[in-house]
């Protein structure tokens, strides 16, 4: 368990979180949004708390007080609102991915009974296609329609009633009371293998989760944050919403994946969160744009000088790297990464130009942060420490200490919904939660992660491979952009044969071969040569010894890990 090393006010659920920030940072700007016009426009802790009363005194005022309501759709001002009205005294909100085909979204409607949902236009036809035949929902509110239509509620509207009604002295929202230890989150996991289970957490666990982890990691009331991530996933919802809210962040919306780099440059961050592909981008855009205008050793050269000036606190960065770092926007002082396993060259790259990045580690069912490193304290191949109030062990370790990571501690879940088999199969009989990652730790209590118990390949001698580690080794070569490893059993063979999809890198293919085009069978064997090898790096029972080719990228998760289903 981390020692803290800043001092947090305690907060016990979200309505309390959102009034002491109000208190606190009352005239400040919450939100940075931009209109219509592509300008930027402010809205204040107080304002967004008026609105917050405003729709949840008309979510009750609709009948739904203690439903569910589920909310989908890009990260933007309504969907935060909408989350908050929901959860500081209304009912249980069910954040869904607005990435998922109707058929599933369907899936999870009916399986979580919900009876309203609030969505973006963007997604209006998904959703009328998803909701075919399910009776329960009572209500559909589009966030941006701005008058009532047949069968479609507008959700200016619904904040306008809610002012009227607040207006002549209705006060069911204002005096609700909100239980902090009752499940009113219900978020489905995006897991890589199987169907998504409903995580149940409740307000205290969240809450116990952010003191946590502002314990540890600096955020302060002065920082500009963008958000990235999708906000369904509890990784972007709790670390880069409802901890920035709670430090008295300004918090700004990226308009999607292609405009991360002018978002970046208009709102200027100072915090940014996100996960290991997004850094990963940078930095090799970074390296390109340095090999392609000639000034690679340049780069190289000024990282040495200023690298050795940072032994004797003097800060070069700015001077030597001020292009690179003002093309995202020119004030981050702090990045963390989270959400799948990062690459040590990767954030010692971006540390070393000026982007200062640490890892962390966690999963849904922890609310989700359990570890991180610290900025004066970190490893760049660890995900850290365990956070204040966790208690972490590695579980049955093998003789090299490597075992599944158990954790206990406040932030973690009450259970899946309506599935007691997995809930009983997660925890353990003296209320451990295993994580599903096996990984060990050091002798200074930080933790490594090896790979996921799940996907462990087990010789005919014991010995475990671990596809994530086998994939490390293929993605080093640059003419492969992806891969994913398992294990086949083959008829006659005693040992399984380690199997591979890859991905090409084609543009660096055509590249090295000096061709536009290129036939499948020279890619191949290019490609061949590259596993050769990468598997010379590992002992022999690892080695690669089939693959196939696949044009299109793996199929992931929204943070981005590789389904391996």
């Amino acid at each position: 368990m981390t020692e803290p090393i800043y001092e947090k006010r305690e907060i016990t659920d979200f309505k309390d979180l959102i009034n002491q920030s109000v208190s606190i940072f009352g005239n400040k700007d919450a939100f940075w949004i931009k209109n219509l016009m592509g300008e930027y426009e402010g809205i204040t802790y107080k304002e967004f708390y008026r609105d917050i009363e405003n729709l949840g005194t008309e979510l009750i005022n609709m009948g739904l007080k203690h439903e569910k309501i589920a909310v989908i759709g890009e990260n933007r001002y309504e969907w935060a609102l909408t989350y908050l009205a929901v959860t500081c005294g209304t009912g249980t909100i069910v954040p869904l991915d607005k990435e998922l085909p109707a058929n599933e979204l369907k899936y999870l409607l009916e399986t979580a009974n919900v009876k309203a949902i609030v969505f973006s236009d963007k997604l209006t036809d998904k959703v009328v296609e998803a909701v075919q035949g399910i009776t329960s929902i009572k209500y559909f509110v589009n966030m941006d329609l701005q008058e009532d239509v047949q069968g479609c509620l507008s959700f200016p509207k619904i904040l306008k009633k809610g002012a009227n009604l607040i207006r002549i002295g209705d006060k069911k929202f204002a005096n609700s009371k909100v239980n902090p230890d009752e499940a009113t989150i219900l978020l489905f996991t995006s897991g890589t293998t199987g169907l998504a289970k409903g995580v149940m957490l409740t307000q205290r666990n969240i809450c116990s989760d952010i003191v946590a982890t502002t314990q540890v990691v600096d955020v302060r009331e002065d920082d500009i944050t963008l958000s990235i991530l999708p906000m369904h996933h509890t990784y972007e919802c709790t670390v880069n919403f409802l901890l920035m809210l709670y430090s008295g962040v300004r918090i700004s919306f990226c308009e999607g994946l292609r405009y991360i780099v002018p978002n970046l440059k208009e709102v200027k961050p100072t915090v940014m969160v996100s996960v290991p592909l997004i850094y990963e981008k940078m930095y090799k855009n970074i390296m390109d744009t340095a090999k392609n205008s000639g000034k690679l050793g340049i780069l190289q050269a000024g990282v040495k000088l200023s690298n050795i000036a940072e032994k004797f606190n003097v800060n070069l960065r700015k001077k030597f790297f001020g292009e690179i770092l003002n093309n995202f926007g020119g004030r981050l002082r702090l990045a963390i990464a989270g959400g799948a396993a990062s690459k040590p060259e990767v954030l010692k790259g971006l540390q070393d130009i000026g982007f200062f990045v640490i890892q962390g580690y966690g999963l849904t069912e922890a609310s989700p942060i359990a570890f991180v490193n610290h900025v004066d304290n970190f490893k760049n191949n660890s995900i850290g420490k365990p956070l204040p109030g966790v208690e972490a062990k590695i579980a049955d370790p093998d003789k090299n200490g490597i075992g599944e990571i158990w954790i206990k501690g406040p932030m973690v879940m009450q259970g899946y919904y309506e599935n007691e088999e997995a809930t009983r199969d997660t925890f353990s009989e003296d209320g451990w939660l295993k994580t599903g990652d096996l990984g060990y730790k050091d002798n200074e209590d930080f933790y490594y992660i090896t790979g996921r118990k799940k996907n462990v390949i087990v010789t005919k001698n014991g010995k475990n491979i671990f596809p994530e580690e086998v994939e490390s080794y293929l993605n080093k070569s640059h003419l492969i952009r992806e891969s994913m490893v398992f294990g086949k059993e083959v008829e006659g063979e005693l040992e399984p044969q380690i199997c591979a999809i890859i991905v090409p890198d084609y543009d660096a293919i055509r590249k090295q071969t000096g061709k536009s085009t290129i036939d499948d069978d020279e890619v191949e064997k290019l490609i061949s040569q590259e596993v050769k090898k990468s598997n010379k790096q590992m002992p022999t029972y690892k080695y690669v010894k089939k693959f196939e080719i696949q044009k299109q990228e793996l199929s992931k998760t929204t943070t981005h890990k590789i389904k391996r289903y």
